[in-house]
């Protein structure tokens, strides 16, 4: 079954939970890289790190027979900065390989993702492509993710309309289902202050192939539930393709997140059934962790998944 298939048949799948923020908190490991933690894949200490934190989500999703889908640590190993670093283009199927290895272990359900980001800063939206200067610029990683078979793409963090609509059609381009994830604020908008709907609506115009649907991650989801709450992105557009969220484990805002020097976490039972809350007002399917989370947030949002 593939990721499409297993959409369309499942009422809930699961996403991983934190991988960058927990690589730094609990084992003191911290991307030198222009590629971030992409690397980490060819770094003996690091790589055993991820495989220990990818197998906790696994585990979770395994023993709540749930579906998982896991994104390649690549959100920044993009075209200029893989070009800026040590390491070639086989770093994106080396990535998709390391995954691969892990989905062996286990018998579920497991899709493996490329993950993609924006060229620049995702907290503040900077360096703002084009639509035409972000679907050039992207559609180099997302072939690169198509030639080594990766199972879907996904677009973390997108701030800016014009890049997320290059994005989602360098997407489209490389064949594989695909993700658009936005950096969503509490007023219901995009860093660049586009609706929820509007940017899902430009998005479909501007793609044949449309994405498999649409989400945010790197968000509270009492802040997500306030942005939906606004008239404007009260439509049926987004009622029934605004499908997930990695959350947050805390509500402060995408400038506070980035200035602070302490991992802000919360209660995994409260974010669990904040995150419920989504599901049973919105319909939401795709459920997983971002800032803050780990194994026992995934554990208590698993259980009430299931």
């Amino acid at each position: 079954m593939n990721l499409t298939e297993c959409y369309d048949k499942n009422k809930a799948i699961l996403i991983e939970g934190a991988l960058g923020v927990r690589l730094r908190s609990e084992y003191s490991l911290y991307p030198e890289s222009k590629v971030a933690n992409a690397s980490f894949i060819y770094q003996d200490k690091a790589k055993r790190a991820m495989q220990e934190i990818y197998r906790q989500y696994i585990g979770i999703a395994d023993t709540y027979q749930l579906p998982i889908m896991l994104t390649t640590p690549t959100r920044r190993a993009n075209k200029r900065n893989v070009a800026e670093s040590e390491y070639s283009e086989n770093i994106i199927q080396d990535n998709v390989a390391f995954l691969r290895g892990l989905q062996e272990e286990f018998s579920g359900n497991i899709y493996v993702g490329g993950l993609m980001g924006c060229k620049g800063d995702a907290y503040k939206g900077t360096e703002v492509l084009s639509i035409t200067e972000a679907h050039e610029f992207h559609s180099w990683q997302a072939q690169l993710f198509g030639k080594a078979k990766a199972d879907f793409l996904f677009a973390g963090v997108m701030p800016v309309l014009s890049e997320a609509i290059g994005m989602a059609k360098a997407m489209e381009a490389s064949g594989l289902p695909y993700i658009i994830s936005f950096m969503i604020r509490e007023n219901g908008c995009l860093i660049d202050g586009t609706s929820i709907h509007d940017a899902m609506t430009a998005i479909e115009e501007a793609t044949n192939r449309k994405p498999l649907c649409y989400m945010t991650n790197c968000v509270h989801p009492i802040i997500l539930g306030k942005a939906l709450t606004h008239s404007f992105n009260q439509t049926d557009l987004v009622r029934t393709r605004f499908k997930g969220i990695q959350a947050n484990a805390s509500p402060l805002s995408p400038e506070e997140l980035d200035q602070c020097c302490e991992l802000k976490s919360s209660n995994p039972i409260d974010l669990a059934e904040e995150m419920i809350k989504l599901r049973l007002q919105y319909d939401f399917q795709i459920f997983g962790g971002c800032c803050g989370t780990d194994q026992t947030h995934m554990e208590e949002l698993a259980r009430r998944l299931k």
